[in-house]
């Protein structure tokens, strides 16, 4: 189903069984048995949280009692399940003040720049704790993962900490909590953490229902021939439907995506997909670790103004091969407009441009496009094929 069919709730007066029960009569409704499951298990909460609320309001200035705080969520699945759909749905039904909604890399940010500015208090993690504790009653963190050892170190005791100070958190993540920090360093020391998310949340799979982005994409050709003026215009208008349609509310109007402290100019940027012009990011003097990062970042990447890539192309070549080798690599979904067909798009024939058409190729068909995303943190350790800007 398409955020799109999420009704208007202003006044989160309503419960998310109501509101899926009148989203389902809209037009064009798919029935989703795992997202109907998730909502079954969200309204449970939102009638939990909704009574919570009522019954502290009771024991405030009687009692030094208070009600039990109810568990949160953690919501895991494949890419394009609906997962943050579902949690922008709860989020916008339920009547609360002190709620925060956020996606997962700018949580961490915030968190990494406020421990900074607590740095003179006695435990600065814990008195960041106790200021999002009295602001925020419901955490929503979106894309919630973890690839980084001073993350890793900083999530174990703060969690911990707000879960003590009453906060519901509900999480929206592609892993299971096992799964989190995969291989990362120092791992024993995050499996605490793991545990108790384990025991203080519900964790719910969602990934039996339909994949929304791929439906999306499998009706449209994902490369595109844009030879001349007009076939150029009506690329872009497709790839402005497609890309609108992946983004949903989360499109931004950035021009540009920061990637390694570097700023690179992009068409389009929301959440989960980004938009390059060709000369952007396989010109000037871009590294392997740039692309690495785009597709850690990004499910889906949208490429436009491709050149039949000549001997002439020497460096740009060279970049598109690592792009395309690292989009590869992790699953990233490529929608991509060139000026010629995909087996034209090398004047020349070597082993790498083989493997690079042969990979494209490859990234359109129905078999690649249902793979998960691969967003976990990898290191470059092949020297001989790295070049520095």
């Amino acid at each position: 189903m398409s955020r799109h069919l999420l009704p208007s709730t202003p006044d989160g007066n309503i419960s998310p069984q109501a509101w899926y029960r009148a989203a389902s009569a809209a037009p064009g409704y798919v029935h989703d048995a795992a997202q109907a499951a998730a909502i079954a298990e969200l309204d449970v909460l939102w009638h939990q949280l909704v009574e919570f609320k009522s019954k502290r309001n009771q024991f405030l200035g009687r009692s030094l009692l208070s009600p039990e705080v109810p568990k949160g969520l953690y919501l895991w699945g494949g890419v394009g399940r609906g997962k943050t759909f579902l949690m922008d749905a709860f989020y916008a039904c339920l009547p609360y003040r002190r709620k925060r909604r956020i996606h997962f890399h700018n949580f961490m940010a915030e968190i990494h720049h406020e421990m900074k500015t607590l740095s003179g208090k006695d435990d600065p993690l814990l008195a960041l704790a106790d200021k999002i504790a009295k602001s925020t009653r419901l955490l929503c963190l979106d894309e919630f993962h973890v690839d980084d050892i001073a993350d890793a170190m900083i999530l174990g005791r703060l969690v911990a900490a707000l879960f003590e100070r009453g906060v519901v958190l509900i999480t929206t993540s592609n892993y299971p909590p096992d799964g989190l920090y995969p291989n990362g360093l120092q791992r024993q020391n995050f499996l605490p953490a793991i545990e108790l998310l384990k025991r203080e949340l519900k964790v719910l799979h969602i990934d039996s229902g339909n994949d929304y982005r791929l439906r999306a994409m499998s009706r449209e050709p994902l490369f595109i021939v844009a030879h001349d003026a007009e076939s150029v215009a009506a690329g872009e208008t497709r790839m402005d439907a497609l890309f609108d349609l992946i983004a949903g509310e989360t499109r931004s109007h950035a021009a540009h995506v920061e990637i390694l402290g570097r700023a690179i100019p992009v068409k389009k940027t929301a959440r989960s997909v980004v938009w390059f012009d060709f000369n952007e990011l396989c010109g000037g003097a871009h590294a392997q670790e740039e692309y690495l990062e785009i597709a850690h970042q990004y499910p889906t990447v949208f490429l436009s103004h491709i050149p039949q890539i000549t001997a002439e192309h020497g460096a740009e070549a060279k970049r598109f091969t690592w792009l395309i080798d690292v989009l590869y690599d992790n699953n990233v979904r490529l929608v991509a407009a060139a000026a010629t067909t995909l087996e034209k798009i090398y004047t020349m024939a070597s082993g790498e441009s083989l493997r690079t058409l042969s990979r494209l190729i490859e990234m359109q068909s129905q078999r690649y496009l249902k793979q998960l995303h691969h967003s976990q943190r990898v290191t470059l350790n092949n020297e001989e094929d790295r070049i520095t800007p």
